[in-house]
């Protein structure tokens, strides 16, 4: 996941120079939260992350929309919003699933299965 996070990042800086824009690089502060109880509530707050991603991309569309910059509209549209519409189905998912299999061996199956 990071890795996709940091591919995304550089997708916005490449669009931003090639617009003639300046780039700004802030500081990003870690998540207060380091460890969780269980795999579920791990995916619960992963969830939670890709809902506040696409809500700010949904909030960066509309300012798009309302300056009229189709071009920007279009990218964020065919570059982030579809590709977080399917991380936070999979997030979904994998909550229905880990709730499915309960703690223990279900938990060390469901791990094994998604390496696979």
């Amino acid at each position: 996941m990071a890795k996709e996070e940091f591919e995304h990042a550089n997708k916005f800086m490449e669009y931003q120079n090639k617009r003639g824009g300046t780039v700004v690089l802030l500081d990003i502060k870690k998540p207060t939260q380091q460890s969780w109880a269980s795999p579920l509530e791990a995916h619960q707050t992963g969830l939670q992350l890709e809902k506040d991603v696409y809500q700010a991309l949904l909030e960066l569309h509309a300012t798009a929309s309302k300056y009229a910059d189709p071009h920007l509209t279009d990218y964020l549209e065919g570059e982030f919003l579809d590709e977080q519409v399917k991380s936070i189905k999979e997030y979904a998912e994998n909550i229905v699933n880990l709730r499915r299999v309960g703690a223990g061996l279900g938990e060390y199956i469901f791990d094994k299965d998604l390496k696979d």
